[in-house]
């Protein structure tokens, strides 16, 4: 089960390269269901997600670099690319900060993992995050990879 929070970033933080970075690209073979392959730094999966906002359940299954490559060009719409951060937040939590490239620049999102729905609904998210788009289907990568 996913469980994560999604918001639009107006501004990079000043310190965004203090943290760790990861190299993403993902396409979507299908968006209802979603299944979407993905290049992560030298990894690769095959991901399937149910329909949801907040909750979702989702199953990653790793790909060879090869078996990747072959499934490529089978992809719909835009193939997205980001830069991911990983931005240690209180209570063992994470933002996954994603800064789009090619023609999905400037849109800069932030996403958050919980282990519970109870502590994701409670979670006040920092200052500098900006707009709450967890239950807009607009911001899920499977929307945005529509040309």
């Amino acid at each position: 089960m996913e469980i994560e929070r999604k918001y639009l970033i107006p501004a990079l933080p000043e310190n965004i390269t203090d943290f760790p970075c990861r190299i993403i690209e993902q396409g979507y073979l299908n968006t209802d269901p979603v299944i979407r392959i993905r290049r992560d730094n030298e990894s690769y999966e095959l991901t399937c997600k149910s329909k949801g906002f907040m909750s979702r359940q989702e199953y990653n299954l790793p790909l060879t670099e090869e078996a990747y490559r072959h499934l490529l060009p089978k992809i719909d719409g835009r193939l997205i690319r980001k830069h991911r951060y990983m931005i240690p937040l209180k209570e063992g939590l994470m933002i996954e900060l994603d800064i789009f490239d090619g023609d999905l620049s400037p849109l800069i999102l932030a996403e958050v993992e919980f282990p519970d729905e109870a502590s994701a609904l409670s979670f006040t998210p920092p200052e500098w995050f900006g707009k709450d788009v967890t239950f807009s289907g607009e911001y899920h990568n499977s929307n945005l990879s529509k040309l």
